[in-house]
């Protein structure tokens, strides 16, 4: 009798650790993106914040959304992805209008129906971001239609979508790299990033996730740990160099 009560309390035991593993996995990815929302709103400044982490998530988690219809993978992860991709559109649309509202003269409008290559991404109207993404999401969606069959489309579509998340933190990276300052940008997201990318990546371990999911989720822990390791060196540096550089003319 007693080993019948031990196995049912495990079973319950395990089960409320799994279910708050699983809200973790929903809501952790956006968590950290409070704080540098917050920051944002608070100085009306976005120069410190590379919309192109948002870029590089909008395209990972569509393309992960896809791969859930080729290969079928936890529920937690889908709904994962479905609201990080509203989170980012709501970041753009704080940068987007606190980027406008800094502008000293008014330049000419940017939009994504220009078709220019040399502003993709960095348009004046937050319209243009959902355009773009959801000309983005029809021409994955046909595709995944038509070789929902083929095994090997199927994976490779899970590892560009698992690979482009891994480098989200990439263009942070460089963002820092060029300016020689992480003034502007969020140490409290980056902290969140790692905190959270570890987890996610023993979640997937541990839950026998597909594996693109943990070989990118330790790439993604590596380049948030080189983002960390900017804010040390760079700690003295107040102002973007390109700043200064334009003081000094």
């Amino acid at each position: 009798m007693d080993w019948v009560i031990s196995d049912e309390l495990s079973l319950t035991v395990g089960a409320v650790v799994g279910w708050i593993s699983a809200g973790a996995m929903i809501i952790g990815g956006v968590i950290p993106y409070i704080p540098q929302y917050r920051q944002i709103k608070k100085s009306q400044d976005a120069e410190g914040f590379s919309l192109l982490v948002c870029l590089a998530l909008l395209i990972a988690n569509t393309l992960r959304i896809m791969f859930w219809f080729g290969k079928h993978f936890e529920y937690p992860l889908l709904i994962q992805s479905i609201i990080m991709n509203v989170t980012m559109f709501i970041m753009i649309h704080l940068c987007v209008r606190v980027r406008n509202r800094n502008q000293l003269m008014q330049a000419r409008q940017r939009i994504f129906t220009d078709f220019d290559i040399k502003y993709f991404w960095n348009w004046n109207d937050f319209q243009s971001y959902i355009d773009c993404m959801l000309v983005f999401t029809i021409a994955t969606s046909i595709m995944m239609y038509l070789f929902i069959d083929k095994i090997i489309f199927v994976e490779i579509m899970g590892f560009l979508a698992v690979f482009t998340e891994a480098m989200l933190g990439t263009p942070q990276l460089v963002k820092n790299f060029k300016n020689k300052s992480t003034e502007g940008m969020s140490l409290t997201m980056v902290i969140m990033w790692t905190c959270g990318d570890v987890f996610k990546t023993l979640y997937f371990l541990f839950r026998e996730a597909p594996i693109q999911f943990w070989i990118c989720g330790s790439v993604q822990v590596a380049v948030d740990v080189l983002i960390l390791m900017q804010v040390y060196i760079y700690r003295g540096n107040t102002e973007p160099q390109r700043v200064r550089s334009h003081r000094g003319d």
